[in-house]
């Protein structure tokens, strides 16, 4: 065990749920308590601290943290210089990226990245904003946005950026997307300094195996079955999607044991299917982790 913990921060706010139950599919459970940004957790070679996620990236460059999971927007955002360990793709409220996305009412004539030319834009992500002006060649004034972007338009400012991560609320509140900015899944980021410590770099990487097992068993299932010896290779040409599974012999001769790992939305198709092949003793049962 090392002499002083590593220090972690994760994400205080709309991530936060997502963020900890991930990290109990990995084995981690942690105990957030009321008001404190101290939680525990049941690794004493680990400590935990909740903080915004917009300040994550710049707390591990700092060293305050000697790691961290925030989102890779944010790290872009901060301008901080960071090691990436690894993407994980989940979120709030999806499987799908949150994406900051230049956005104007639905009655405005701007359709076009060029027609912001001299206009005024809102947003909290400024650094992200300019960079792409940049990109597009084109001139107008930024400024910070310290919350509610999406009530600022029409009347303060003639378009936002803001982020989303299925578009309801811009909808909702008769807003329209113009171009996409920034796609964004959390990263597992460390301290440069910290990284080039043995133990440290060890540890890490474990967490980034196990957090990224439990996001592959998300969508996955494992799933056996007896079969009749003389039926498996027909089965396994008719049910392609039980690809590579482990098969045993059974104390029956006649028969075999299968074990697979398969994506959940298809079992519901092949279970009545392996029935009428012949399998028998049919489980489904949940994954954890599944690592590659």
């Amino acid at each position: 065990m090392n002499a002083k913990p590593i220090r972690i921060g994760l994400p205080k706010g709309s991530l936060q749920e997502a963020t900890l139950a991930l990290f109990k599919s990995a084995g981690f459970d942690i105990t957030v308590s009321s008001r404190s940004y101290k939680p525990s957790i049941n690794d004493p070679e680990l400590e935990i601290r909740l903080l915004r996620a917009q300040e994550i990236a710049t707390y591990v460059e700092d060293g305050f943290l000697d790691a961290g999971l925030t989102g890779r927007d944010w790290v872009h955002e901060s301008r901080a210089s960071v090691q990436v360990v690894k993407d994980l793709p989940f979120n709030k409220a999806t499987s799908s990226p949150a994406r900051w996305v230049l956005v104007v009412p639905e009655s405005s004539k701007i359709t076009q990245p060029r027609h912001l030319q001299g206009k005024r834009i809102a947003t909290e992500a400024v650094n992200i904003t300019r960079d792409y002006l940049k990109r597009h060649k084109i001139k107008a004034h930024v400024e910070f946005s310290w919350g509610a972007t999406e009530v600022k338009v029409p009347e303060l400012v003639d378009a936002i950026v803001d982020i989303t991560e299925t578009g309801s609320s811009l909808r909702a509140n008769k807003l329209r997307i113009v171009d996409t900015l920034l796609e964004s899944f959390p990263q597992l980021i460390v301290n440069r300094a910290a990284w080039k410590r043995t133990a440290v770099r060890k540890k890490i990487s474990t967490l980034a195996l196990l957090l990224e097992g439990a996001l592959n068993a998300r969508a996955k299932v494992g799933l056996k079955m007896n079969v009749p010896k003389a039926r498996l290779d027909h089965l396994l040409k008719a049910l392609p999607a039980l690809r590579n599974p482990t098969v045993a012999p059974l104390a029956n001769g006649a028969w075999v044991a299968i074990e697979t790992v398969i994506d959940e939305v298809v079992v519901r198709e092949i279970i009545p299917s392996l029935k009428e092949l012949g399998a028998e003793g049919i489980i489904e049962y949940p994954l954890n982790k599944v690592v590659y």
